[in-house]
């Protein structure tokens, strides 16, 4: 089964929320693996099944990118806050970047989520 990375920074932890419960039968079909916090939200709030890494700031950013350089991931749902300050800007760099290097989808807000989620439905 294909795995899904699910991350939000605190200012977009609804929008994750609420994307997964738009598609939470479409999601079911996907392993899922996120960091702390969000990773709790979707499974109090939607139900999903989520393999838990360390909060973002700790270390599960780079916990998912080991992930993304392992090939261990189909592709990436980072919901930035592109107007919030994070100290761990580093690790979300390397991830991005990781992305990029191994060709994972990468998505930044919900309306490219649905669409590579679309895609690797079809």
């Amino acid at each position: 089964m294909a795995t899904i990375a699910l991350i939000a920074h605190d200012g977009k932890k609804a929008d994750m929320v609420a994307f997964a419960m738009q598609h939470t039968e479409t999601l079911r079909h996907f392993d899922i693996v996120a960091t702390g916090t969000t990773g709790q939200l979707l499974v109090e709030k939607v139900g999903l099944t989520v393999e838990r890494m360390l909060s973002g700031p700790i270390g599960g950013d780079a916990q998912i990118a080991a992930m993304v350089a392992d090939h261990k991931i189909t592709a990436v749902f980072f919901f930035l806050d592109p107007l919030g300050k994070h100290p761990h800007d580093p690790d979300i760099q390397m991830l991005m970047r990781l992305c990029n290097v191994h060709n994972v989808p990468l998505a930044t807000n919900a309306a490219t989520a649905a669409c590579i989620i679309d895609a690797l439905t079809d």
